[in-house]
């Protein structure tokens, strides 16, 4: 098999280019299994070889604990995947979640990747019992304890939060899912401390905390089950989950006739970037404070950070999260490939504007230098020079 055949060879500007003139309709649709697998780049190869001749597209990774999947595909074409999926014991009748709004476009390309683990949760997993998860939970019964009282907790990253959450859920501040698991331990902790008559006893040697019922969303159901197993682990023993996460709740919802407590946006790792569950806004622009929910990336190269941002502030800053970004962002392609040059991403350490005011401060302060300087980068002045002589 020649394996250097098996993965994507073409531009993303022609990949682009290819999605917005196909006529197909397509289906996205995502799915996850904690298997043991073996034999993992085989697997990986035999994947590709499949799903590229049914015109599948996606993100897709395997590791020795199971299968992660995000993908995009000819809706003509889902029963000879269901087919392809059933012929593995492994993935047999592996439950999948069609996407809440979909224009065919979620992703360019078909990528399956052998990873060390399928969500990068950056916990030991021989420290605790990762089978041992919360109760699942239907759309109706999901609404109802929220209605009883019980904590609801969003498991996903702050910029994901930003656009949609559970009606009064604890949104977590950090911007990985290890750094909220952390979070939200902590947070329970100190719920624990502050409820009236709380305390920790021991039950049969071993120790369970008195903490209101916990229940545990995230975009697909993945995130929740290893964070239900390390809440279990930490002694909380009431804890739920939203089966099939938010996509699955906004088809129940659909089908059932019951009221949304999502509200807003739920923010997707493809294309599209977030599937309108309600015409709640709950987010605000970042740059001018006006409520709002649309989310993009800042299209400097360079930064390519994450943020809310409004359709003015998109005029204003060119789709950029600062004057900075904006005065490299609108220069000529070559000036703007020679700047570059040699340095790194920001969004590589971290993926989203996580302090909308530090932003506005920083744009006031951007704005008054090039009012006074003309220009935030006088490098640009060589750098222009180079090109202009290599020209």
């Amino acid at each position: 098999m020649d394996t250097h055949r098996l993965r994507n060879l073409l531009h993303p500007e022609l990949l682009r280019e290819r999605s917005v003139h196909e006529a197909r309709p397509r289906t996205t649709l995502s799915f996850y299994r904690y298997v043991r697998l073996g034999g993992l780049e085989a697997l990986r190869h035999a994947l590709y070889a499949e799903w590229e001749q049914l015109g599948v597209l996606g993100r897709i990774y395997i590791a020795t604990e199971g299968i992660n999947a995000q993908v995009s595909l000819p809706t003509e074409n889902l029963g000879l995947f269901r087919s392809t999926l059933d012929a593995r014991t492994a993935f047999r009748e592996v439950p999948w979640k069609i996407a809440v709004e979909d224009e065919g476009r979620s992703f360019l390309k078909l990528a399956v990747k052998v990873r060390k683990k399928i969500v990068a949760d950056g916990l030991a997993d021989d420290a605790f019992d990762v089978s041992a998860v919360g109760a699942h939970l239907d759309a109706e019964t999901f609404n109802r304890k929220m209605e009883e009282g019980a904590l609801v907790i969003d498991m996903r990253n702050n910029y994901e939060c930003a656009i949609g959450h559970f009606e009064g859920a604890y949104l977590p501040k950090a911007d990985t899912f290890r750094g909220a698991i952390e979070e939200v331990v902590g947070m329970l902790s100190e719920e624990v401390k502050e409820r009236e008559g709380a305390e920790v006893r021991k039950r049969g040697g071993e120790e369970v905390k008195e903490a209101p019922e916990i229940l545990l969303y995230c975009t697909g159901g993945i995130r929740c089950e290893k964070a239900s197993a390390y809440l279990k682990h930490h002694g909380y023993a009431n804890v739920g989950q939203l089966h099939g996460g938010i996509i699955d709740y906004a088809r129940q919802i659909k089908a059932q006739g019951l009221p949304s407590k999502y509200k807003g946006q739920n923010f997707v790792f493809d294309e599209r970037l977030a599937e309108r569950i309600t015409d709640d806004v709950v987010g605000t622009c970042m740059q001018c404070g006006a409520a709002c929910d649309r989310i993009g990336n800042c299209h400097e190269a360079t930064c390519n950070m994450l943020l809310v941002q409004c359709e003015a502030c998109a005029t204003k800053y060119a789709d950029c999260c600062s004057p900075s970004c904006r005065e490299i962002h609108l220069l000529p392609f070559q000036v703007q490939r020679a700047w570059r040059k040699g340095r790194s991403t920001r969004s590589s350490k971290t993926k989203a504007i996580n302090d909308p005011e530090g932003l506005r401060k920083r744009i006031r302060e951007e704005e008054k230098l090039l009012a006074l300087r003309g220009t935030l980068h006088p490098e640009l002045i060589s750098v222009t020079l180079q090109e202009k002589t290599s020209a």
